[in-house]
């Protein structure tokens, strides 16, 4: 990689009213270059879940593939926070891409053949996850970089309503590709991310000149240290830490779409879509209308619903109604993620957004990786229903039990 890169910031001028933030070329090419990115994702998590039930006909191996994704966040989440911090963020984003890219072809080469086997899989699986902890807090602390002051909060919101256009377009046309050809979808991957990558290389950011501290394994630290001497950080990401790890309920829609509610790939993407609907709804709303008071517990209340509507769809036996009950959790899901974020990101010096992103990182991915294993072994003991209410009530639990025990979280009332 390149020698370290001075801090980042946005300096340029944008024209008024909502659109502004689309007519700054660099926030313009960030947010695309992200959506193509989140989009090649979602089409990954049709193919290699579809692919993998299919192969096994096991939860377990459900779960197992979180479990391998989330590996390389545990082992090198706070080497990839320290590199988004020392190095030009930019072209780890494009390092990290480029090994997808790579990837996803040998994938498709290998579905198109008919050689893949289920150690193959999961060792793409690994790899992946692996540019994944490096690219995700590079990608986290560009995010102020492109935005103006005071547009934080949009800016969040609209680059994770790009996020959840690609998430509802995503499965379905993975589900569908599949069903034509096994290697359709990862070429389609392949080609994404390599756009992807070229957006990000026109990309041009502000920088004012900054010394970087040597590398040291205190600095390695220091984002969880920093992190930890903040309860309402810590807060809110242990809150999305528990949660979403009893409530992983998306882990289980192969089983669903083919057990329960008797549909094939289509329907499955199309389920895997359903949350991304709901958040992208909710995410127009944010965008124009902000929350500007009890931010707090409008947070806690997001968490709760979002429980609610987990127990819902595992008790559901129509494909409509768990379809509205997925869109209710990703709405839900939608303002924990733009308060989260946008706390995170208002309270942390540029010099360590990107090792105090790598922390959030690893909250996250804990959530979502862990949490589909999770759901994959209580569901390989009990059931795919039973595990799936368990895991809603137990949101709720975690969110009622969080009030009590940080209170600086719920009594925060503005986003400044």
């Amino acid at each position: 990689m390149s020698p370290p890169a001075p801090s980042q910031s946005s300096t340029v001028p944008l024209a008024p009213g909502r659109g502004a933030l689309l007519w700054h070329q660099s926030f313009l090419a960030f947010f695309v270059a992200r959506s193509l990115s989140r989009f090649a994702g979602q089409v990954a998590a049709v193919a290699n879940g579809w692919l993998i039930y299919d192969l096994t006909g096991s939860a377990f191996y459900l779960g197992l593939a979180g479990l391998t994704q989330f590996a390389p966040t545990a082992l090198l989440v706070f080497v990839a926070g320290h590199a988004a911090d020392r190095y030009d963020r930019k072209r780890v984003i494009q390092v990290c891409q480029l090994a997808e890219a790579a990837t996803a072809a040998v994938l498709a080469w290998g579905s198109l053949g008919g050689w893949l086997t289920i150690p193959m899989v999961f060792a793409a699986l690994f790899v992946i996850g692996t540019a994944g902890a490096f690219e995700s807090p590079a990608a986290a602390a560009l995010v102020p970089a492109v935005a103006p002051n005071g547009r934080l909060q949009q800016a969040t919101s609209v680059f994770f309503a790009g996020g959840q256009v690609a998430t509802i377009v995503g499965p379905a046309l993975g589900g569908l590709a599949y069903g034509l050809s096994p290697g359709a979808p990862y070429l389609t991957m392949t080609a994404l991310w390599l756009v992807s990558i070229l957006l990000i290389g026109i990309m041009r950011v502000a920088r004012a000149v900054e010394a970087r501290e040597p590398p040291s394994i205190g600095a390695l630290f220091e984002g969880v240290r920093f992190v930890r001497s903040n309860p309402t950080i810590l807060g809110t990401i242990s809150l999305d830490l528990f949660a979403v790890l009893l409530g992983g309920a998306t882990a289980l829609l192969p089983i669903y779409a083919r057990d329960i509610l008797h549909t094939g790939p289509w329907g499955l993407g199309v389920l895997r879509g359903a949350p991304a609907v709901g958040a992208l709804a909710m995410t127009l709303v944010l965008a124009r209308h902000t929350i500007t008071r009890r931010v707090g517990v409008r947070l806690f209340q997001s968490v709760i619903a979002f429980g609610v509507a987990t127990v819902v769809f595992a008790l559901s036996r129509s494909l409509w109604l768990s379809l509205i009950g997925l869109a209710v959790m990703g709405a839900a899901d939608t303002v924990s993620v733009v308060i989260r974020l946008s706390l995170v990101q208002l309270a942390t010096p540029d010099a360590m957004r990107g090792r105090v992103g790598a922390v959030n990182f690893l909250f996250i991915n804990a959530s979502n990786q862990l949490g589909e294993f999770e759901s994959g072994m209580v569901a390989a003991l009990i059931g795919a229903v039973p595990s799936a209410v368990v895991g809603g009530l137990g949101t709720i639990a975690i969110a009622l039990l969080w009030m009590r025990l940080f209170p600086a979280l719920r009594h925060v009332e503005r986003l400044e």
